[in-house]
């Protein structure tokens, strides 16, 4: 319960834009948003700017009415920074660069699309949260991209293509699951 407590205390320090709660998120959760960030091909200014974007995004999710962290502060925050971090990485692999042009990529539009990416990863944490433990499983071995041959093993599968069968299974649940949720109709407009 000491962990939930300093969580919220957290969350609200961002939301009333405290300075020793925030501070405190820093000493926290920027060790491991730089370590995330240094060790996939950035650099310590791309972490402080993820850093930042990260804390603008919670802070725009934070101020919904009916927004609840249902894990760790720094797990969901590490998560955000992960995400704003792949994007970046994408989008900077896209764009030809020229120094005297200037950048036409507005900062808001990119924080919105980060947070449309996290309330998709929500979604689908959620979803996979409720399906069967055993689907939890395959599928969590499946995303991890760990060979059927050893699925089969760990979960004591007959063969590779019962591994198959399981997650083909499974992947259906879980997207039955996400489509008959209302919020992906919302999240599908956007």
């Amino acid at each position: 319960m000491a962990n939930q407590k300093q969580d919220d205390y957290l969350l609200q320090s961002l939301i009333d834009g405290d300075d020793k709660g925030i501070k405190e998120i820093y000493k926290k959760v920027y060790p491991k948003v730089r370590k995330y960030i240094l060790s996939h091909d950035g650099s310590e200014d791309d972490a402080k700017d993820i850093m930042q974007k990260s804390l603008l995004q919670l802070l725009a999710r934070a101020q919904a009415t009916d927004f609840k962290i249902t894990s760790s502060f720094d797990g969901y925050f590490v998560t955000i920074a992960k995400n704003l971090w792949r994007r970046a990485a994408k989008m900077a692999k896209s764009r030809v660069t020229n120094e005297g042009v200037l950048d036409l990529v507005h900062e808001e539009r990119e924080i919105a699309l980060a947070a449309y990416e996290q309330e998709k990863w929500e979604l689908f944490q959620e979803k996979l949260s409720e399906i069967s433990q055993n689907c939890r499983e395959v599928l969590t071995f499946f995303f991890n991209k760990v060979p059927y041959v050893d699925i089969a093993k760990k979960l004591g599968y007959a063969t590779e293509n019962t591994v198959r069968q399981r997650i083909f299974k499974c992947k259906s649940k879980l997207k039955e699951a996400i489509y008959s949720d209302k919020r992906y109709n919302e999240l599908k407009e956007l």
